[in-house]
């Protein structure tokens, strides 16, 4: 018996996997290297979500939008899992939608906003919790197995807890440049919360593809 085509309509979950994988991984080199290059202006932004203000503002938008997507078209293996990147998904679409307020220090800047304290306190509280429910579901969703484990899924299963313990500490991390004002100021020149956003979204990105079987997939 033949096995039956799969349907030309359905999207599978590594396929799912790998977009949200590497859309994670690719997005702030893409803002970067776009605003360089499209916008003439190789100004470091303070934090990836001050993209939105750039000629990159439209990508930032986009992406994030096609990654919340694809994590609430997501179906996981219990309901879980399905709750988890539904919310994940929500999370990601206030990011964009509630924009955090302008640097007036950019020299980047094409489009303007006026300042709000409420949507900016939305847009972080928004990001923090994007994160922090990627984290759970790498810390304790992706590790699920059933049956015996194989030599790769117990190396998987420490990606994961890596990525997820990576994702909080950058959280801390920029928690602490922001309520520190002293900190903050030192480290300023050098753009700690873009830097620290990168990392916990290469985080992200990385348990996705491992989950996606880009990376430490079981021999056949």
């Amino acid at each position: 018996m033949q096995a039956p085509k799969p349907s030309p309509y359905v999207i599978s979950f590594l396929t799912l996997r790998k977009s949200i994988g590497f859309m994670g991984i690719l997005l702030p080199a893409v803002l970067l290297l776009g605003n360089f290059l499209i916008g003439k202006c190789w100004q470091v932004q303070n934090s990836i979500s001050h993209y939105y203000y750039t000629i990159m503002g439209d990508v930032f938008v986009g992406t994030l939008c096609a990654v919340a997507v694809f994590l609430m078209a997501y179906k996981g293996y219990s309901r879980a899992d399905n709750i988890a990147t539904n919310l994940a998904g929500c999370f990601a679409l206030l990011v964009p939608f509630f924009a955090t307020n302008s640097d007036p220090n950019s020299l980047c800047a094409v489009r303007f906003l006026p300042d709000a304290a409420w949507r900016s306190i939305l847009h972080y509280v928004s990001a923090a919790l994007f994160f922090l429910t990627l984290a759970y579901i790498s810390l304790f969703l992706f590790t699920k197995s059933e049956g015996k484990k194989t030599v790769r899924k117990i190396v998987r299963n420490r990606v994961y807890v890596v990525c997820g313990i990576t994702m909080i500490a950058a959280l801390v991390l920029i928690f602490a440049v922001k309520v520190f004002p002293a900190l903050g100021l030192v480290l300023a020149p050098y753009h700690p919360v873009f830097w620290l956003e990168w990392l916990a979204l290469a985080a992200f990105g990385t348990s996705w593809l491992v989950k996606g079987k880009v990376l430490l997939a079981d021999k056949a």
